[in-house]
């Protein structure tokens, strides 16, 4: 039986992507329209997972006043549905790629989660997360969730013995962390602010992230750009290098795309070094376009061929 999956973005948004050559601070730039797409982080890793052929289920947050196009993909890709709406609109991102590769973001605020609604949110999730077999949290928290509020809910889903594969950053990630979720992946910056200090090689990755392991995490995954990834298990500690990309269209997505690829391996049965070569290939793919998704499945195929594994310990 196909394993279900659940992704939960507690602040969806509403991707506006854009390229140009360099940003001009005080001037007029003007931008090359890449899109506009519902998103969110969860979302994300649920539309790669559908194009894989799994069944997902999407849940969270949404803006009452513009979820349109929201409900519209769902209805589209077949996500179940198990977003709470709630008063206000949900937020749009802005997202600039240059021409090396550079993302910069401008996240506006969307709407905030009285009380009310996060202790129902609470109730519901409990519930119906409990049929899952992973369950991926992603993103940052809307205004009225504080970082407290979210570990609390964490620790809840642990307890129930439910699968978290943890993808946040910020105080999110920090306070995600004390509940032990069973995968996360932060990246290279994001492992620096939670270590404290500056990490400036492999070794001192790997030797962080042994730090974040031993807190009762089993899978610590760190992606590094060019370096590619380090994933820490029980088993072994491994690195994958991707083969690089000739056609950077926008890296917005790919960190998600990564996160859809390990769950497809980890639900299907791979080794831990099949499930980080495929979700290199996966994360690989996505910057070559300017949408997240997989088109066709077939474009994977020369660029897993080309992801290099080391093992590192093991």
């Amino acid at each position: 039986m196909m394993a279900k999956v659940a992704t939960i973005t507690l602040n969806a948004a509403y991707d506006l992507v854009g390229r140009l050559k360099r940003i001009e601070l005080g001037e007029v730039n003007t931008v090359e329209t890449l899109g506009l797409f519902p998103a969110g982080k969860g979302i994300n890793v649920a539309k790669v997972l559908k194009d894989l052929g799994v069944d997902v289920t999407v849940g969270g947050f949404l803006g009452e006043d513009n979820q349109g196009d929201f409900v519209t993909l769902f209805d589209k890709l077949g996500l179940q549905d198990k977003f709470q709406r709630v008063p206000g609109r949900t937020r749009i991102n802005v997202k600039i790629t240059e021409t090396d590769a550079d993302v910069t973001d401008l996240n506006f605020l969307g709407y905030e989660i009285s009380e009310s609604a996060w202790q129902q949110f609470v109730a519901d999730s409990l519930a119906y997360c409990k049929s899952f077999d992973i369950v991926a949290v992603c993103g940052s928290l809307p205004r009225g969730v504080t970082p407290d509020l979210f570990a609390d809910w964490l620790k809840q889903l642990h307890q129930a013995g439910i699968k978290v594969v943890l993808d946040s950053s910020n105080a999110a990630l920090t306070a995600g962390l004390s509940a032990q979720p069973w995968l996360v992946k932060p990246n290279h910056r994001e492992l620096e602010a939670w270590v404290g200090y500056t990490l400036n090689s492999l070794e001192e990755i790997v030797s962080a992230a042994k730090k974040l392991k031993a807190q009762g995490i089993a899978n610590v995954i760190i992606s590094m750009g060019a370096q590619g990834s380090v994933w820490l298990s029980d088993e072994a500690v491994i690195q994958a290098q991707p083969p690089k990309c000739k056609n950077v269209v926008s890296t917005v997505g790919a960190g998600d795309s990564m996160v859809a690829g390990l769950i497809y391996g980890l639900i299907n049965g791979f080794s831990q070094q099949e499930t980080l070569a495929f979700a290199s290939a996966v994360s690989a793919f996505a910057v070559s376009q300017s949408n997240v998704g997989i088109s066709d499945r077939t474009l994977l195929e020369p660029i897993l061929n080309n992801v290099n594994i080391t093992v590192i310990e093991g």
